[in-house]
Parts: C-alpha cells; sequence; structure tokens
C-alpha cells in the first residue's frame, strides 16, 4: 500500500527500505521500495499473464466502454466498486475517492444508478487524478497538495467551502464533499443560525 517502483544505478547505495532489485546489464537498477514491507513480487513463467482478471487500464482506449457496462451490472456503491480491480485496474482507494469528488459524485450511490453522463464524467476523473497522481511521482509522497478530499476531514471543500465529511465504506475510509457531491442519502447538517 506504501511501496514504489524506482530506478537508480546499480552503483548506488540500496534504499533502507528496498525489497527488491533487479540489475540490467546497462547499469541500472529497478527497485521495489516499500517502506512497510506490504508488497510481494510473483515470478511467472515466459508467456504467462498476471492480469487476466484485470479490467482494462483507464488510458486504454476500451476502457470507457468496459468501464460503463461494468458499472451497469453493479448495485453496490460506487466507492467500493471502483476498489474491484476488474473494473477499473489500478484505482486504489484514495484515487477513487478523489475520482468521485472531481466528478461530483455521491459515493454511496449505486454503481447501476449513475446516468451515462455521470459515468462519462466519472472516467474522465479517473484519468484525471491518475495523471496527477503520476505527475507528483505518487500519491503516498510527503506532498500531499494534489488531494481534494482524502485525509481532509473537517477542512472546506475547495469548490463550497462544507467541511469534507469521512465515512467507512467496506472497510475503507471514504473521504467526500456532502454538499457538492449530492448524496443520496439524508446528511445530518448542523442548524445555520438566524442573525
Amino acid at each position: 500500500m506504501a511501496g514504489d517502483w524506482a530506478i537508480d544505478n546499480v552503483d548506488d547505495e540500496l534504499p533502507r527500505s528496498a525489497r527488491a532489485a533487479v540489475d540490467f546489464t546497462d547499469g541500472t537498477r529497478l527497485l521495489l521500495v516499500d517502506p512497510r514491507a506490504l508488497s510481494s513480487i510473483t515470478l511467472l513463467a515466459a508467456g504467462d499473464t498476471p492480469f487476466e482478471s484485470l479490467g482494462p487500464d483507464p488510458s486504454s482506449p476500451e476502457f470507457d466502454a468496459a468501464f460503463a457496462a461494468s458499472l451497469a451490472r453493479r448495485n453496490a456503491p460506487i466507492k467500493p466498486s471502483l476498489l474491484d480491480q476488474k473494473v477499473a485496474a489500478g484505482v486504489g482507494n484514495i484515487y477513487a475517492a478523489e475520482a468521485l469528488w472531481e466528478a461530483r459524485i455521491d459515493p454511496a450511490a449505486p454503481a447501476s444508478s449513475l446516468t451515462p453522463q455521470q459515468v462519462r464524467d466519472l472516467a474522465g476523473a479517473i484519468r484525471t487524478v491518475l495523471d496527477r497522481g503520476r505527475a507528483k511521482r505518487g500519491r503516498y509522497r510527503e506532498d500531499s497538495t494534489s488531494l481534494r478530499v482524502y485525509g481532509r476531514e473537517g477542512e472546506p471543500c475547495e469548490r463550497c467551502a462544507t467541511p469534507i465529511e469521512r465515512i467507512v465504506q467496506a472497510g475503507r475510509a471514504t473521504s467526500f464533499c456532502p454538499h457538492c457531491q449530492a448524496p443520496a442519502r439524508p446528511v445530518k447538517r448542523r442548524p445555520v443560525r438566524k442573525r
């Protein structure tokens, strides 16, 4: 969950949290750097594919159609649905929350209830947050300024200034704006004092 790939040179000192290193004949080295030691590597025979059960990559041309078809078959809430790698490969908990905020979609809405426009907006938002993460060289870096809602409970929403809320879905934290994301469920609101 906190691991990352890095490329350096075979002569460089190994990072303290390097869990695996692959040296190449040109002097470069591929590292699996994982401070929490949660990663694993599986070696496969030539021709084997480990990705048969993964859905399409959001950057692939077939993503939008496959994504729409997959969501149409799911009655589960959209946020946990996005965590299923058969729906959208590479979308984890943080990126799912961020994409739903970008697309202004309630994380508790049933996946199959999304309109075709919402599905298109969400597909685009997924690409946006993944691109943002790549530009920042990963989501778990010290600089989390690119995160709009995740981990920002109680802080004002960048769009409307409503405090960001946090719920738990399928055992995972979900951060969202209760105003911008038009929740389908009732939301307790503090009464506004009249002046």
